[in-house]
């Protein structure tokens, strides 16, 4: 499996991280059935302060292009990433279109 490991941050606002919070506790089932469907075996995400870590595991069917793919054309997708952008606001250095932001590993053990 290949991992890619990702940060976005939530506004700083204790109130919306709290609500935040509460969604993640229940993935609507549609959106769970995207992610396990494009090929991503794990999905973990953490929280410290307002920043967000992702780490995503993915087996060989999954593609970046075909996850985008999905997203757009599945309308509860876009009702959940409407949504959770009430709560997320983009990195200052992410590009225009780019909202949680692909990290580099630079060590490993």
């Amino acid at each position: 499996m290949t991992k890619y490991c990702f940060a976005l941050d939530l506004k700083e606002d204790i109130k919306l991280i709290e609500e935040y919070k509460k969604y993640h506790q229940k993935i609507w089932p549609e959106i769970t059935n995207s992610i396990q469907s494009a090929g991503i075996e794990n999905l973990d995400i953490y929280l410290t302060g307002n920043r967000l870590f992702m780490i995503m595991e993915v087996n060989d069917s999954f593609s970046f292009e075909k996850k985008t793919a999905m997203d757009l054309a599945n309308p509860k997708v876009q009702d959940w990433e409407n949504l959770m952008w009430k709560y997320q606001q983009k990195l200052p250095f992410a590009k225009e279109s780019e909202k949680w932001v692909l990290m580099e590993k630079i060590y490993q053990l």
